[in-house]
């Protein structure tokens, strides 16, 4: 089999790439861009929003500018209008002024003349420097020969004659002309500005609607959207929530059914050892025994004969007794016969005493003068407690004085045990490889009951066992079979 090159391997690879399907990278891109359209859609109507809004305030505010342009040019038209008519009066009143100085000359007259003729021309230089301000060059050169025409009365209304002549009333009748012309169009320039902001104040209304129209439906897809990721996130929270409750309920269901577990397992490894006492004191008992006394019979046919051999024979004898003394004391520990002979309270008193004799403690035991029948059940469960209570003092807490109560009430009864020990570690408490904590929780938790063990002050440990002196039959299935616990 031949080996490729690197660069043969990676040419191969963008070869596969590049005849893979072409929609599979445009469809991964539409999912992509779709997820974050829906996760960023109020990020984008928002902005939107914002956009249309500042952009509809800069339309409105260049219509407003227009508007108040548009109204300012009607302003100024209207007033030239009325300038221009005060003139064409001013110039009339000059022709008439001028005829009155001609019929009979007065410095009155004449000072009214000249008057109004520097009130036209105060006129004159307002309409040019309006015309030249607006830009209007048809306006301006037809308002010059107005002004020319007006200096020109001026002149001619200055210079006395007895009766005006027909080129002077040709000339008049043409300035009126001009003038009224000239009024009519900046009337027109008037009306015109005029409808251009009416028609600004219409297109203005129209924008506000319509960026109005367009913010709230913004707004209500944006709030539709809104709406629908808290619906979608409330379905996410109750599914979460009816999952959790499940959870619980399985594990709810698998605490049980571990707890009945553990019972029957105790249940029957209480059982297991009672039978394997039973048997040991039975048959093993009784074929020591018999055996101790068939050696103990050969040794007395051999004293006198062979004094070695009845030697060697009450070394066996010994052996013997020793072996019955630890077959008593294993069936002592699988199974007490003073426990099951004569109750709990006595297989306490016993248990401590041998302990404290074994471990030289001072023991103080506040237990019931008489015995009392909790079931066999409770009994076994308590003292197994107080042996492994024992047992962990006597290993681990180097202890010198043990404190033992039992109390009992109609409902309830109650283990107490105390030492002076150097007392349990807060980490060993949390531990889970110390079977033998382990084990005392699981014989009283099976029996409804409560355990408790902490570190006394100022040293020691403290143990407090509470089981209900009666409890109600359970059946749980483990695995198909019906374990049953019952007081």
């Amino acid at each position: 089999m031949s080996h490729l090159p690197p660069a043969a391997l990676t040419g191969i690879a963008q070869d596969d790439a590049s005849t893979s399907p072409p929609g599979r990278g445009t469809r991964a891109g539409f999912a992509r861009i779709n997820d974050w359209m829906h996760r960023y859609s109020w990020a984008v109507a928002m902005t939107v929003a914002i956009v249309i809004t500042v952009g509809g305030l800069v339309i409105l505010e260049s219509g407003r500018m227009r508007i108040a342009a548009e109204y300012e040019t009607a302003l100024d038209a209207k007033s030239a209008t009325a300038q221009l008519s005060a003139l064409a009066a001013d110039i009339a009143t000059l022709s008439a002024q001028g005829q009155a100085i001609a019929l009979k000359p007065d410095a009155a007259y004449k000072n009214q003349f000249e008057a109004t003729a520097a009130h036209v021309r105060r006129a004159l230089a307002t309409l040019d420097a309006y015309y030249r301000r607006i830009g209007d060059d048809t306006a301006l050169a037809s308002f010059a020969q107005i002004r020319a025409a007006a200096n020109d009365a001026i002149e001619r209304s200055a210079q006395p004659a007895a009766t005006p002549s027909d080129a002077s009333t040709d000339k008049d009748m043409t300035l009126d002309a001009a003038l009224s012309l000239l009024r009519l169009n900046e009337e027109q320039r008037a009306q015109h500005a005029l409808d251009a902001s009416r028609a600004d104040q219409r297109i203005s209304t129209l924008c506000v609607a319509a960026l109005c129209a367009l913010n709230i439906v913004l707004f209500l897809l944006l709030f539709r959207n809104l709406g629908i990721q808290l619906d979608k996130q409330d379905r996410v929270q109750k599914a979460l929530i009816t999952q959790q409750e499940e959870l619980d309920r399985l594990v709810f269901e698998r605490t049980r059914q571990l707890e009945a577990l553990a019972w029957h397992l105790q249940s029957v490894s209480e059982d297991e050892k009672t039978q394997l006492a039973r048997e040991l004191h039975d048959e093993l008992g009784s074929i020591l025994t018999a055996s101790k006394m068939d050696v103990a019979w050969v040794r007395g046919k051999l004293r006198e004969s062979e004094p070695a051999m009845a030697e060697k024979l009450s070394r066996a004898i010994g052996n013997l007794d020793q072996g019955i003394a630890l077959k008593r004391r294993i069936i002592e520990d699988m199974r007490p016969t003073v426990l099951a002979n004569f109750g709990l309270v006595t297989a306490l008193r016993s248990l401590v005493d041998e302990a404290a004799q074994r471990n030289g403690w001072t023991v103080e035991a506040d237990l019931p003068d008489d015995d009392v029948k909790l079931g066999e059940a409770i009994e076994i469960a308590l003292f197994r407690v107080a042996q492994e209570t024992l047992t962990n003092a006597a290993k681990y807490a180097h202890a010198s004085r043990i404190c033992i109560a039992l109390t009992l009430d109609p409902a309830n009864v109650a283990l107490a045990i105390d030492d002076d020990g150097i007392g349990i570690r807060p980490q060993d408490l949390k531990r889970t490889q110390t079977h033998g904590l382990v084990g005392m929780r699981q014989r009283v938790s099976a029996r409804g009951g409560r355990f408790e063990i902490e570190r006394a002050a100022p040293h020691g440990t403290s143990i407090r066992v509470s089981m209900p002196r009666e409890r109600v039959h359970v059946d749980v299935d483990v695995d198909g079979a019906s374990a049953r616990a019952a007081a």
